[in-house]
């Protein structure tokens, strides 16, 4: 049987020590903070990132260095034969796509997948491709099966400010200003690997019925052969908000019984960054 390695990104929440305990590989994604650079994870852990974005300090997201990733699939490949790499979602960002392109140099022993998905769906997609390799797959069988499964996720995100989405673009300075003197918290959502407004609320408790509306459309509607089959979770996620994403986790519990809750996760900081603290997620995904 080939000996697959599992390889990541940080965006999909997977901690270097959760790595080391999986047996996977984990590619810390890069901030620039004045001018230096950081690594998720490495120097730059989640308190010392909400702290520097307490302080003010502009952060920034980079793509990881494609010659230290192929340099990584180098030497994974001198222990195991094939490699299945599983980057953030190429609807956000171009990291999948550079990672393709230079693994046709591996006569195809390095599969990248274009999973379509971050955060806590990415984790789940590396989880299954985990107990793909041990069910004897090989690595360009779990690249068929996750791309084939990429979009039955879906994940709904709660911000507490405007002051990121309007650091980053994504919502012009006079939105911004207004939707803070009215207090409106958007409701992101993300499917398919595009992030892209749900709707906007005047509070948390609004917020969270909003989310859990908009599973109930999905676990009811396109995914409801896989409740049925028992084949769908549901995460919750957070930034720095755990006493309330646990709450969360509760509620969606009650609303959702036929769906185990499969764990409470801090946000990756690369989605940190253009959200800030007190944000709540949820997600839900077919398993393998």
């Amino acid at each position: 049987m080939r000996k697959i390695a599992i390889m990541t990104d940080s965006n999909s929440g997977i901690t270097q020590d959760e790595a080391n305990k999986l047996g996977i590989f984990v590619v810390p994604m890069p901030f620039i903070i004045d001018g230096d650079i950081y690594f998720e994870g490495v120097n730059l852990s989640i308190d010392k990132f909400y702290e520097i974005q307490d302080s003010g300090k502009r952060i920034t997201t980079s793509q990881p260095n494609i010659n230290e990733i192929v340099d990584k699939w180098k030497e994974i490949l001198k222990e195991y034969d094939e490699i299945v790499h599983i980057p953030m979602s190429s609807g956000l960002s171009q990291s999948c796509e550079t990672a393709t392109s230079f693994a046709e140099n591996f006569e195809g022993k390095v599969q990248v997948v274009d999973n379509r998905r971050i955060s806590i769906t990415q984790k789940a997609s590396v989880f299954d491709a985990v107990k793909m390799a041990k069910n004897g797959l090989s690595a360009l069988e779990i690249k068929k099966e996750l791309e084939e499964n990429a979009l039955q996720s879906s994940i709904y995100i709660m911000v507490d400010t405007l002051k990121y989405l309007k650091q980053g673009g994504r919502i012009t300075p006079a939105a911004a200003a207004i939707g803070t003197v009215l207090n409106i918290k958007p409701v992101l959502q993300i499917q398919g690997g595009k992030l892209d407004q749900y709707t906007k609320v005047m509070n948390v408790k609004s917020a969270k019925a909003k989310m859990i509306e908009g599973l109930k459309k999905d676990l009811e509607g396109r995914f409801a052969e896989f409740v049925k089959a028992g084949e769908m979770r549901i995460s919750v996620a957070h930034t720095q908000n755990d006493e309330n994403a646990q709450i969360f986790a509760e509620e969606l519990k009650k609303n959702f019984p036929n769906v185990p809750i499969e764990y409470v996760d801090p946000l990756s900081l690369s989605v940190a960054t253009h959200i800030g603290k007190k944000s709540l997620a949820c997600g839900c995904y077919r398993v393998y």
